[in-house]
């Protein structure tokens, strides 16, 4: 581990000078800024950080007696390092809530400006924060639901405008086919909501959320395809291909990725170019072979082998998560967010896409094709690496619970009012029946 320290001017009304002490240890950079005041003392600071499955604690010792936490930062490497992949029994086997900073993931290392005022030092949920967090939030259930359905309601309305029945009919109606299925709407309600969250309003994020969707579509009809999962049945319906054949098929899917680009950049309003740009790379990346076009292969790959844990969050990570991620970030970049906001966001994100996957694999082993509206038992018929099957459903089970508690934690940091129908879609996710 090395240690730097280093000394400069503080502008902070109450400290005299700052101290930056910055600990570099594999996989991990965490800056962690003092300043002095003549009458605070604190000899010995604590910090304990989590992000993306990563945990690491570091113990500060200050020789001055006059410094109090001023700012952090920190850089963490990729999920790759989590101790779910390195130990997964010692993490299932201690379920105990760990109190936890999601500090801001970067690819270099950065300094931190924010003050100590800053809600980066409120306090944290701890224990039972699921049910607390749901019992203290100011959105009742049956308010929930009526958000999801009004939500969904507003963006199928707009789905439906943004592909037209038009020439050439035949690949407009395989379009909407897909696209205007039903389906819980999960990515581009999860777009609004983070917009909302940071005081954006709905306008502003809904051509990106209907993209996020006619990304997913594109996903979904591929991935049926005989190549890929060769499955007849989605949302309760024959499959696209089975409707207009293989080759519409293809076509329908590649069509609705080039819209969702074009529609972002064609139908959003009231928001700089440069948000725009931002949101649009943040999509992309979702979606390539860095995302979802990455963690597919991966999974095709995977099927008939052996693969190990930090080989399956790899493939649901980029296959399932990156999509949901960057839908909920796209969202606070639409509204304005800061990068603390932003990054926040991305963890609570990046925490429920996972958890939507995990759930995911319990159902396609416990559930009927008549409830999942889908084929059930595709998984284990085609011999893919599922969590409950290196795991066990009871381990599955509770890994679901710890990715939904490090999600609630993140919403923590935000106004209550505003960060409830977040914390409901997070419960939601966890407790889906299909």
């Amino acid at each position: 581990m090395i240690l730097k320290k280093k000394r400069g001017i503080n502008t902070h009304e109450k400290a005299k000078s700052c101290t930056s002490v910055q600990v570099a240890g594999k996989g991990i950079t965490v800056s962690y800024t003092f300043g002095r005041t003549p009458n605070m003392a604190s000899p010995v600071t604590f910090i304990s950080t989590r992000t993306q499955g990563l945990a690491a604690s570091i113990s500060l010792n200050s020789s001055s007696p006059n410094l109090i936490p001023m700012a952090f930062s920190a850089t963490i490497s990729s999920c790759q390092t989590s101790p779910f992949l390195n130990n997964p029994s010692n993490v299932l086997e201690n379920l105990s809530r760990i109190p936890f900073v999601l500090l801001k993931r970067v690819p270099t290392k950065t300094k931190a400006t924010h003050i100590a005022k800053s809600s980066l030092f409120q306090p944290l949920l701890t224990e039972e924060v699921m049910t607390k967090s749901l019992q203290q939030t100011p959105l009742h259930a049956s308010q929930f639901e009526e958000y999801m359905a009004t939500k969904a309601k507003n963006v199928n309305k707009a789905l439906g405008e943004a592909v037209p029945l038009q020439h050439p009919l035949k690949i407009h109606e395989a379009m909407r086919y897909s696209l205007l299925a039903g389906g819980k709407r999960v990515r581009p309600i999860l777009c609004i909501a983070s917009c909302e969250l940071v005081g954006g309003d709905e306008s502003l994020a809904m051509p990106i959320a209907c993209a996020a969707e006619m990304i997913h579509t594109m996903s979904l009809i591929h991935d049926d395809l005989p190549c890929m999962d060769n499955d007849g049945l989605r949302r309760g319906k024959p499959t696209n291909h089975k409707v207009f054949g293989e080759e519409t098929a293809v076509l329908a899917g590649d069509a609705l990725l080039s819209l969702a680009f074009q529609h972002v950049a064609a139908k959003t309003t009231k928001v700089s170019p440069d948000r725009v740009i931002q949101a649009i790379a943040e999509l992309g990346s979702a979606v390539g072979s860095e995302g979802l076009v990455g963690g597919q292969l991966m999974d095709l790959c995977s099927e008939g082998t052996e693969v190990s844990l930090s080989e399956l969050e790899y493939i649901h990570v980029h296959k399932t998560a990156k999509l949901l991620e960057a839908s909920a970030v796209c969202g606070v970049i639409m509204a304005g967010g800061n990068v603390i906001e932003i990054e926040r966001v991305r963890n609570y994100a990046r925490c429920v896409g996972l958890l939507f996957q995990v759930v995911d694999d319990i159902l396609d082993v416990t559930k009927s094709s008549e409830e999942l509206g889908k084929t059930a038992g595709k998984d284990l018929a085609s011999d893919k690496a599922t969590y409950p099957k290196l795991m066990g459903i009871d381990k599955a089970d509770k890994f679901a619970r710890i990715l939904a508690d490090q999600a609630m934690q993140e919403l923590a940091y935000f106004e209550p009012t505003k960060a409830a129908p977040l914390c409901y879609l997070a419960d939601y996710i966890a407790n889906r029946k299909n």
